[in-house]
């Protein structure tokens, strides 16, 4: 008997600036809808383990986007992207994910984010706090400026995009499966090269709480960070400091993961959200 997943896949079109996106997103469950943001350079297929957990989907929609650029979401047809850098900016990625959560009608909607998209939960709670029920940041910090050491080499003609996955793998953790952390770093080596250096500049450059992050108001919003142990980039101690600069907000410390929890060791993931998606439906 053949096995079919639940999971569905659509595009739905999201208009930011003039300039139309055609957005691929996959679904699955009911109840409140989980918007998740993939990592730098990656895709929405990092959340396919969420996207097919009963447990998760029985109280949640879960909805995986590929962010334009990324994944299926091509380049809009809307300009010559072709004849510009692409860079990823605070001010596109905020409006384009509540531009996403507009177009598919969501109502009170929990944001969850990894990497580039843990540093935008705090961003929307701190800019947006009445457009969510709760932000999700995992791997998120105040800021992670000391990235912008290593990002030339991103764009950089004598590396070749071997280097990207193989740097990725470096940063998750001994404890998780090895077919895992393989899966984690085989959709990274499928993003186009320039993509990744693009999306380090709202990671590395543009994104910077460390003067506002007092500012997010979790009597509007829930913040709960979430960070690896083996996290070299966001590591827990930038991440344990945007939970205290966040009156209100929780944080959990996840052993035995690095900087992909959902898609590395999605298992051991598990068993520190469950407890924070527990938490977003009593309150």
């Amino acid at each position: 008997m053949s096995r079919i997943s639940e999971i569905t896949g659509k595009y739905v079109y999201v208009e930011v600036d003039g300039i139309e996106y055609r957005v691929y997103f996959e679904e699955n469950g009911s109840g409140i809808p989980l918007v998740c943001q993939h990592t730098a350079g990656s895709d929405g297929r990092q959340y396919r383990h969420i996207l097919d957990d009963p447990d998760i989907t029985k109280n949640f929609r879960v909805i995986a986007y590929d962010l334009p650029y990324h994944g299926k979401s091509l380049p809009p047809e809307g300009k010559k992207w072709w004849q510009e850098e692409y860079k990823l900016t605070d001010v596109f990625f905020r409006e384009f994910v509540i531009k996403l959560t507009e177009a598919l009608e969501l109502e009170d909607p929990v944001f969850m984010g990894c990497s580039m998209g843990g540093h935008l939960a705090a961003d929307l709670a701190l800019n947006h706090p009445d457009h969510f029920k709760a932000c999700i940041a995992l791997e998120g910090a105040l800021e992670s400026h000391d990235i912008q050491d290593i990002m030339p080499w991103w764009n950089h003609p004598r590396l070749s995009n071997d280097s990207k996955p193989s740097l990725m793998y470096t940063m998750m953790a001994p404890q998780s499966p090895e077919q895992r952390k393989n899966e984690t770093i085989w959709m990274y080596s499928q993003g186009a090269p320039p993509v990744f250096f693009g999306d380090l500049n709202y990671y590395g450059v543009d994104y910077d709480t460390t003067e506002t992050a007092k500012n997010i108001d979790t009597s509007k919003v829930a913040l709960h960070v979430l960070s690896g142990t083996y996290d070299w980039s966001a590591t827990p101690e930038k991440c344990e400091a945007l939970h205290k600069e966040v009156e209100g907000s929780t944080y959990t410390l996840m052993e035995e993961v690095g900087h992909f929890p959902m898609s590395e060791n999605p298992e051991k993931f598990k068993t520190y959200l469950m407890p924070v998606l527990e938490k977003v439906l009593s309150d």
